[in-house]
């Protein structure tokens, strides 16, 4: 049962026959007289578990991006139907407007549309909704939550999508457009032409050019369909913030222009997720790459345990034998790196070419800058340690054959796409 405001504005209406005529009995008379009307009012309330509750399919939205989800009210009865309606959803859910004032005709229908804008990735849920049928005085209403199942899937954003024009544009010039000149181990024989100034001489065709009359040289593209592997770490590391982001959420944007670059190259492309154990894996070619790969990240979350790179390794090599592009997407922190990731290093730089994308927190730098007093001097002092350990670690890492791509959260996209590029001018994919 509940009530509605009428009921304390009547009570508080008693102090006029109170004032009329003084006593408690008249007092109480008064009181009794408004819940006896209550009581009544609830009774005559039409019941609101005899209403039908439907929503909308379920939805995918990017987080950040606002969506809505629509509730069909149905009023089979032959009474009408006054009261109020909430539709409650979980709180990262961020539903708004959600209160809805309900007046169905018997037979009648309504479609009430609540405002949601997700504010953490992951399916976010319909907790329940309540109705609150009201009597015909509007003094009191019988109430009732029914769960009616509801879901939003909120995506990673993909904020760097800004940058995929320009490193597409880069990739048409590497991609036979503008083929490359120099013969390397990652390319493949795309078509003859002649001399002009510039062409490196190691490219002549000698054997063409003596069949014709002017000098005629080769040239060669990036070969297509190879792997690019991304393994993103979920472990506790990854749940450190970097400018109020979690460093997996920014390591999730690199993995997705990364993604959508590779599959515009004709790369194939697989993913894995994981902390002490696989969290999600993918295999990932054809359209909608960036679509799946959302899909398949908007779930996965950090665990506070230990990375067993030991454990990610194996799952790496029963992906396939074919050497492959593995990315690491895992913050570059000594002794994460030092006691988990480093002994398993050699043996999988020895199969693939192995990049380690870490995001680095820029407020490391600025300590390092700022001395105005003995705070920041310490600040300063113990922001250079951490900076030089992590030079070294990046120096180690190096020695083995591992590529290091250090940079901030909104440098890092780029900066990955850029040296996949470059992998890819080179020949080394």
């Amino acid at each position: 049962m509940a009530i509605s405001g009428r009921v304390p504005l009547l009570l508080l209406a008693g102090v006029v026959p109170v004032v009329l005529r003084p006593g408690f009995a008249t007092a109480w008379s008064w009181i009794l007289l408004v819940l006896l009307a209550a009581a009544a009012d609830w009774l005559a309330a039409p019941a609101p578990d005899r209403l039908g509750l439907t929503r909308s399919a379920d939805t995918r939205v990017r987080l950040g991006e606002d969506t809505s989800t629509v509730l069909t009210v149905t009023n089979p009865s032959g009474r009408r139907v006054r009261g109020v309606l909430r539709d409650a959803w979980q709180p990262t859910a961020g539903a708004c407007g959600n209160r809805h004032r309900l007046t169905l005709d018997a037979g009648g229908r309504s479609r009430l549309t609540t405002a949601l804008l997700p504010v953490r990735r992951g399916d976010l849920r319909a907790v329940g909704v309540t109705v609150r049928s009201f009597g015909p005085l509007g003094l009191a209403a019988r109430q009732r939550t029914t769960t009616v199942p509801g879901t939003v899937r909120a995506l990673p954003p993909f904020g760097s999508r800004k940058h995929l024009p320009s490193r597409l544009a880069r990739l048409r010039e590497l991609d036979g457009r503008s083929a490359v000149r120099l013969r390397a181990p990652g390319t493949e024989f795309d078509s003859l032409r002649e001399y002009v100034r510039g062409d490196d001489v190691r490219s002549i065709d000698w054997r063409a050019t003596a069949r014709n009359r002017n000098v005629v040289v080769r040239t060669w593209q990036p070969e297509r369909d190879r792997r690019v592997v991304l393994v993103l770490d979920t472990s506790r590391t990854s749940a450190g913030r970097v400018a109020d982001v979690p460093r997996l959420d920014s390591a999730m944007d690199a993995a997705l222009l990364l993604a959508a670059l590779a599959a515009r190259a004709g790369d194939r492309i697989d993913f894995l997720a994981g902390d002490y154990q696989v969290r999600s894996r993918l295999r990932l070619s054809g359209t909608d790459v960036v679509g799946r790969l959302q899909d398949a990240m908007s779930t996965v979350n950090p665990i506070i345990a230990e990375a067993d790179w030991s454990a990610l390794a194996g799952a790496i090599a029963q992906l396939g034998r074919q050497r492959a592009l593995v990315v690491l997407l895992t913050p570059l922190e000594p002794s994460a790196i030092e006691e988990g990731l480093l002994p398993v290093l050699p043996t999988l730089a020895r199969h693939h070419h192995v990049v380690i994308a870490s995001v680095k927190d820029p407020a490391l730098e600025e300590m390092v800058g700022a001395r105005d007093d003995v705070d920041e001097v310490y600040g300063a002092a113990a922001a250079t340690q951490v900076l030089v350990r992590r030079r070294r670690t990046a120096e180690v890492l190096s020695g083995l054959g591992v590529e290091v791509v250090d940079a901030d959260a909104e440098r890092l996209p780029p900066a990955l796409a850029d040296h996949y590029l470059m992998l890819k001018a080179l020949g080394r994919l």
